[in-house]
């Protein structure tokens, strides 16, 4: 990734060193300033969200949405361990409330402990797909970028983006349940042939 970014950096540098080159140090200026305000406004968006993060933990609102989608993902993720289904399920809560920020040490943990499951190719990449669509119902994160840069109506991208990320995150599930899961299902046959 970083060579891709660094050759897309060069690639750039170069075109505007030989169409313009007086324009070269003041476009990287504006751009660098540009960024720097853009990370100022991010942080205190991310500080207030993972501050209502921590209200909601408090008060126990994460954990109750985490047990309402645990038997969720007891059933699309095949496994009955108590401790990987909270993992699991804190992090799409997290998910769901548009925090990627906190969901993703819950993700990582999550993926570990998938991991050792014993369907962990099946299980691992249904977490992955769900994690990648990631249905949101409050895309916070968005609605934070779109502040800072000025939007009138910042909230505005809440209905289509819970429409395109429902969208994907069902037909993602429907492509690994079809392609990944027959599969766990032959093995258990032959298995069980094999026992007999």
């Amino acid at each position: 990734m970083n060579a891709i970014f660094l050759s897309l950096f060069l690639g750039a540098t170069a075109i505007l060193l030989f169409v313009n080159p007086p324009l070269f140090l003041p476009t990287v200026l504006e751009a660098a300033s540009d960024a720097a305000t853009l990370c100022v406004a991010l942080l205190a968006s991310y500080a207030v969200w993972m501050g209502l993060m921590e209200v909601w933990k408090a008060c126990g609102i994460t954990k109750g949405i985490s047990k309402l989608l645990r038997p969720f993902c007891r059933r699309i993720f095949k496994t009955d361990d108590e401790q990987t289904l909270q993992t699991i399920s804190i992090n799409l809560s997290c998910n769901l409330l548009g925090l990627g920020a906190a969901a993703t040490p819950y993700g990582i943990e999550g993926a570990r402990l998938l991991d050792k499951a014993p369907n962990a190719e099946y299980a691992s990449c249904m977490f992955f797909v769900l994690n990648a669509t990631s249905l949101q119902l409050l895309p916070t994160s968005v609605v934070g970028l779109r502040a800072s840069l000025g939007s009138g109506s910042a909230a505005d991208i809440v209905v289509p983006s819970l429409i395109c990320t429902a969208f994907s995150t069902v037909v993602a599930c429907l492509l690994v349940w079809l392609f990944l899961r027959p599969k766990q299902h032959k093995k258990a046959k032959k298995s069980g042939a094999g026992t007999q």
